[in-house]
């Protein structure tokens, strides 16, 4: 085989890990890629009399005529295996180089192992969890410094982590003692050296910005705390171990972050989130660790978790898992916010602000440097002397969709004290503005609000006793009554299972989106991909779709293109890396969430390894 052809071969492969310059094989893939690669690399190692159990992977050059075979012993037992030897074959010169890492302290290791063997691998569904761990963790946002084992624990350690068995626990081990089974919880904290990933989803959302009082409830050695103090914010907590003295005092928002997971006993686990819930006054965060089954059954059951190598008890749950488990203990709704993370808010009104500001889309008024002509001059003149004034207050006509009252308007007194009336002013500016932008703001307005309450009659919210007086107002101005506005909302939602309409709205949106992409599958659509950028420009069936959808995931901050299946009840999320900035970025993530089963898979691909390349990024973005 010459150079060219090896070439050819390894860049056309469609499995492996694949990185700039090489691909990597695990020895299981040799039968899936051409056969006469896989001769040559089974040849190499007969005629360099290497032992087939003293290499198990292949790295093939993607620029050299060169390739090398690895050994790592412990592919298959540790989520982190060190290399042991490295046999590289220059087969230009048909040379070769043999390095023994055996001795090494700081040997080189494998990372996201789920890229180097075939989805049907038995073990394929336990690495790619091991790796979704891993990225939940934030271990993978520098991949510079992850390829070796000293620096690889000193990251683990660093975002407050300890492998055990391999995977990643939060230092909350719960050790049994060696006569009885009983559980000492005396290291549950770690040290923080950034906000925990449940704080990071309040500040996302505005929580942390001064106006609220927080209250950590297991909080550890206290790092949020002190990086919460530190901002100016209002911050007390308490943990069994580290603060048992301090007062568990009420607050607006209590957190209870990876508590439950190490709790064995179910009863208080429940006890504990019940106890969390009743200190808060507005807001409760409830945050736990993902696994799946195949994960778990490597280990040894006790009551509903596991017992590890090192007798610490841990609990995973899965997404839906989770939810339920929260709602049984509250008897109240669940609002999933990121993978692990959920919101369950006690203050009615703030869980309405929070659900419609989900979906709410603001109308771009551009203003008209050329205003229409009027018939009376003192009107002309009067916007023209005052037009900043008039200017905002057609800016928050339109973002409500209709006439604002006093209270909705900061210069309202100014405003009254120029023309009379609140009313009198929507009119004048409906005459100097014209009529077209106040039609679209309202048509947009009472569609946000037939997507807010379909999406709420989705996900099973009670219904509330008490709305905000805005919504109020905006139900009277676009629906008349509250009783309406459920019906037409449950209209809408009942038409997101008929696979018709759903067709018609895709292929229509395909249409008039500025970018997408309409996939058909024998003869009929099967799915619209579209960038996130877009969602709001669909039509209020679709987007309760993929707002429905999106309540069991949480927000789209590391997913770039949506996915929208016609006819399977299906959403698709695909995350690239470096989006922006490369034209064909590859893969990271992808996250499947099934409506009817109300369930979510995460499918992760991140890093420099095995990674679909979008090519066709220009179909998705102007």
């Amino acid at each position: 085989m010459d150079a060219t052809k090896f070439h050819s071969l390894v860049n056309g492969l469609e499995c492996g890990k694949k990185l700039p310059d090489a691909i990597y094989l695990h020895d299981s893939l040799l039968e899936s890629i051409p056969s006469d690669l896989s001769k040559v690399i089974r040849a190499i190692g007969k005629a360099l009399k290497i032992p087939d159990n003293s290499w198990n992977l292949v790295k093939l050059s993607r620029r050299n005529f060169s390739l090398s075979l690895l050994h790592y012993p412990t592919f298959f037992e540790e989520s982190y295996p060190a290399l042991k030897q490295s046999v590289t074959v220059d087969l230009n010169k048909l040379s070769h180089k043999i390095t023994d890492y055996s001795n090494y302290d700081n040997p080189p290791i494998l990372h996201r192992k789920e890229t180097l063997v075939a989805s049907s691998n038995p073990y394929y569904e336990e690495f790619k969890q091991i790796t979704d761990e891993g990225v939940q963790a934030g271990l993978y946002e520098n991949s510079r410094h992850i390829g070796f084992k000293a620096s690889w624990e000193a990251l683990i350690n660093k975002h407050g982590y300890e492998l055990v068995d391999g995977r990643l626990f939060r230092n909350s081990a719960l050790l049994l003692s060696q006569n009885e089974k009983e559980i000492a919880r005396d290291k549950t904290a770690i040290v923080r050296y950034e906000l925990s990933a449940p704080m990071k989803a309040l500040a996302k959302h505005g929580f942390l910005e001064g106006q609220y009082s927080i209250f950590d409830y297991g909080c550890g050695r206290g790092d949020d705390l002190r990086d919460l103090e530190a901002h100016g914010l209002d911050a007390l907590g308490w943990d069994p171990n580290f603060l048992p003295d301090a007062e568990k005092v009420g607050a607006d928002l209590v957190n209870i972050g990876f508590v439950i997971n190490v709790i064995e006993d179910r009863n208080e686990r429940m006890e504990a989130i019940q106890g969390a819930w009743e200190l808060t006054d507005k807001l409760l965060v409830v945050s736990a660790m993902l696994a799946n089954e195949s994960y778990l059954a490597r280990f040894t059951p006790y009551k509903d978790g596991i017992i590890t190598s090192r007798n610490t008890f841990q609990k995973y749950y899965n997404q839906s898992e989770l939810k339920m488990f929260i709602e049984l203990s509250l008897d109240e709704s669940a609002i999933a916010v990121a993978p692990g993370i959920y919101f369950i808010f006690k203050d009615r009104l703030l869980e309405q602000n929070f659900l419609q500001n989900r979906h709410k889309r603001k109308h771009d008024w551009n203003h008209k440097s050329q205003p229409v002509d009027v018939k009376k001059a003192n009107t002309q003149l009067l916007f023209t002397k005052h037009g900043k004034l008039f200017e905002a207050f057609w800016e928050t006509s339109l973002l409500l969709g209709r006439c604002p009252i006093k209270e909705e308007f900061d210069q309202a007194e100014e405003l009254i004290e120029l023309v009379g009336t609140i009313k009198k002013a929507f009119r004048l500016c409906q005459t100097y503005y014209g009529p077209e932008d106040l039609k679209v703001a309202q048509q947009m307005r009472r569609e946000d609000l037939l997507v807010y309450f379909a999406v709420g009659l989705f996900g099973k919210r009670k219904p509330y006793k008490h709305q905000s007086e805005q919504t109020k107002r905006d139900i009277k101005a676009f629906f008349d009554t509250h009783k309406r506005a459920q019906a037409q909302a449950t209209e809408l939602l009942y038409q997101i299972a008929d696979n018709d309409l759903i067709e018609q709205a895709c292929l229509e949106a395909n249409d008039y989106l500025p970018k997408s992409v309409l996939a058909n599958e024998i003869g009929r659509p099967h799915s619209l991909t579209l960038h996130k950028q877009y969602l709001d420009l669909l039509s209020p069936l679709l987007r309760v779709y993929v707002s429905s959808a999106l309540q069991l995931y949480g927000e789209l901050e590391d997913i770039q293109l949506v996915k929208v299946h016609t006819t399977s009840g299906k959403l698709t999320l695909l995350g690239y890396e470096n989006f922006e900035e490369e034209d064909s970025p590859k893969l990271k993530e992808r996250v499947k969430i099934k409506m009817a089963e109300q369930d979510v898979d995460f499918f992760d691909y991140m890093d420099e390894q095995y990674m679909a390349v979008l090519e066709n990024k220009k179909d998705y973005v102007i």
